[in-house]
């Protein structure tokens, strides 16, 4: 598939001409990147932005202790690094591919350049900007607001809107990576699931989860229930 036929069907470029998906064409790059390394480091001059074309790519902060705090994981048609485009400021994290990873990117000055020609462009990604945004405002919501298992609740919940079998959620991370994007430490994770396991919330096959009581899961996510300590 040639690199026209991708923006074709991106939804960050959802409805623009063929002349425009060609304009996008002719500055895009493709890139790809093995598992563990480094497509940018928080504070890099935010020269472009990346649309994953196959792989995961997370985007994570580092505590002065080098805790990792992964902010958010980005799945085949998702953009990432492109709010630097229109600040014209640095990344304000680090990115790496869970695997190895395939990926278009769209250089700042270039991009900027055929937004000004063609505003049109921007509109979709504008969208997308607003719908990160409320992403992040529930996130930031969840760590200060909500306890361990009101996390992982609606973590599992999100899930099931994002797969196909609603009631079977396959985790898109490792236990000890999902464990640092909900604020937590792995061995306090599975303990949880072991308790929501045991209380009947959820059924837990390696990183298969069956959701039991979907009811109850979004009572703990609410924080209008608590796992019994029993």
């Amino acid at each position: 598939m040639d690199k026209k036929a991708y923006i074709a069907q991106m939804p960050l470029f959802e409805g623009i001409s063929e002349n425009q998906q060609q304009d996008l064409a002719s500055i895009a790059l493709l890139k790809t990147f093995e598992r563990g390394e480094t497509i940018f480091s928080d504070g890099e001059a935010g020269n472009g932005f990346y649309v994953v074309l196959s792989g995961r790519i997370k985007i994570f902060k580092l505590s002065a202790d080098g805790k990792e705090q992964i902010l958010h994981i980005f799945g085949s048609g998702e953009p990432f690094g492109e709010v630097p485009v229109f600040e014209g400021r640095r990344f304000p994290a680090h990115s790496e591919p869970l695997e190895k990873s395939s990926v278009m990117f769209f250089p700042r000055t270039a991009f900027i350049d055929l937004i000004k020609r063609n505003p049109s462009l921007a509109l979709n990604m504008l969208a997308v900007l607003s719908r990160r945004l409320r992403r992040f405002a529930a996130m930031i919501d969840d760590l200060s607001l909500k306890e361990v298992p009101g996390r992982l609740a609606a973590h599992l919940l999100d899930l099931s809107a994002r797969q196909p079998e609603s009631n079977q959620v396959a985790l898109t991370v490792p236990k000890n990576q999902l464990a640092a994007m909900l604020g937590t430490i792995p061995e306090t994770l599975s303990r949880i699931l072991q308790k929501m396991t045991q209380q009947g919330f959820i059924k837990v096959d390696g990183k298969n989860i069956s959701l039991l009581d979907r009811e109850g899961l979004k009572e703990l996510a609410e924080g209008l229930r608590r796992l019994s300590h029993e």
